[in-house]
């Protein structure tokens, strides 16, 4: 396959990884453990099925991104356009997300926290404070913590390119990979990435200080890209996705076991953290190895709604955790046996909210940067033939 050629099995699993998204923030809300906004009683009911997705829904993310950001390379003039562009479109909407949507999100979880003010005092003044305050780090960029990290891996994977890097990183990638490589040789090294931070690095979020996440989420997409553009990928995971499914099945019980056996607030030994930790990161190769050929095998097919939910994925992502904080803060959801139709509401209420917000910011042209989406191009207007003498 051309590396510029687009892959259409490669788009759906993006619009199928960011869609989990929303059902999965939704049931948060449900969850025993502590989120943003919780319902008054939790459902021991989600603690498997959340324990079986947790693993492997953001390195999915991430490897995704990876592999579609070496398609928009191989679409670029050169490197320094490639990087314009995703600044742009990543940067623009998460400022104005910063800016105009977070803020609810920010206020709702500051008035939990004992704020008493209304949301337009918070908008125009207390959001705007550099620090902790109520319990909420101000000022927040919430659940685009994702776009700004993504940004942050690419500015790095384009200083490497820009070393003429790729043709020996492609390589290497080729090289090590071949055979039964493209499995193991991530899971060795992903694993010894997480242990080697586990009990050194805190979990903090921020693009300079989350070094724990960063040692295992950048090479996630770099492994993407590098999939792009390999020489015998696909065939080596069209070959080993009944060992990615098996290894995949093991680790997911021994996550599952530690979600049933420690909760939230209590601690597992370290050698079951660090066992637990490792469980993880090869649960998330071998679900990517597994999806990626799912992919390539079932669906890499054109639809006549692919390029719309392809386009309307990012905005949805921008706005549905505002949704679902919004609505679930609104509605005091009381959880327990009555969980179902109460996620069904903050689950539609959701899904409404996304359809919109990308309907109606698509089809106004100044909106479209803001919300993540490209400009729409120009149409020349006809020129009018002279008219024709009889």
């Amino acid at each position: 396959m051309n590396v510029a050629q687009r892959h259409y099995g490669l788009d759906w699993l993006r619009i199928a990884a960011f869609a989990l998204l929303v059902p999965y923030h939704a049931a948060l809300v449900f969850a025993p453990a502590h989120w943003l906004v919780n319902a008054r009683e939790g459902v021991d009911a989600l603690v498997v099925p959340m324990a079986l997705m947790t693993p492997w829904r953001l390195a999915l993310l991430f490897a995704v991104s990876g592999f579609a950001s070496r398609k928009l390379l191989g679409k670029s003039d050169d490197i320094r356009a490639f990087l314009a562009s995703r600044s742009a479109r990543l940067l623009v909407p998460l400022g104005f997300a910063m800016v105009a949507l977070l803020p609810l999100e920010v206020w709702i979880r500051a008035v939990q926290g004992g704020y008493q003010q209304g949301l337009a005092a918070f908008w125009l003044r207390d959001y705007w404070r550099w620090g902790t305050y109520w319990g909420v780090e101000m000022p927040s960029w919430e659940h685009l913590w994702f776009v700004a990290y993504l940004w942050f891996y690419t500015m790095v994977l384009g200083a490497l390119l820009a070393l003429g890097l790729l043709p020996r990183l492609q390589r290497w990638f080729d090289d090590l990979t071949a055979g039964i490589g493209l499995l193991w040789l991530p899971i060795a090294g992903l694993v010894l990435a997480k242990l080697a931070v586990t009990f050194v690095l805190p979990e903090h979020g921020g693009v300079l200080t989350d070094w724990n996440a960063h040692a295992t989420n950048f090479p996630l997409f770099v492994l993407g890209f590098l999939i792009a553009g390999g020489r015998h990928a696909w065939g080596d995971i069209a070959r080993l996705w009944r060992q990615a499914a098996l290894a995949a099945c093991v680790c997911a019980a021994i996550v599952v076991h530690t979600d049933l056996t420690w909760s939230a607030s209590e601690m597992p030994s370290h050698f079951w953290t660090a066992l637990d930790r490792a469980a993880r990161m090869a649960m998330a190769w071998s679900m990517i190895v597994l999806l990626f050929h799912a992919a390539n095998t079932r669906f890499n097919r054109d639809h006549p709604w692919r390029a719309t939910l392809a386009e309307a994925v990012f905005p949805a992502y921008i706005v549905h955790q505002v949704a679902i904080v919004a609505i679930a803060w609104w509605m005091r959801p009381a959880g327990g046996t009555a969980w179902l139709g109460e996620y069904a509401l903050i689950l539609g209420g959701t899904l409404a909210t996304c359809a919109a917000f990308y309907l109606v910011g698509s089809r106004i042209a100044p909106l479209r940067p803001l919300i993540g989406l490209a400009a729409r191009k120009a149409t020349a207007k006809p020129v009018a033939s002279p008219a024709v003498s009889a």
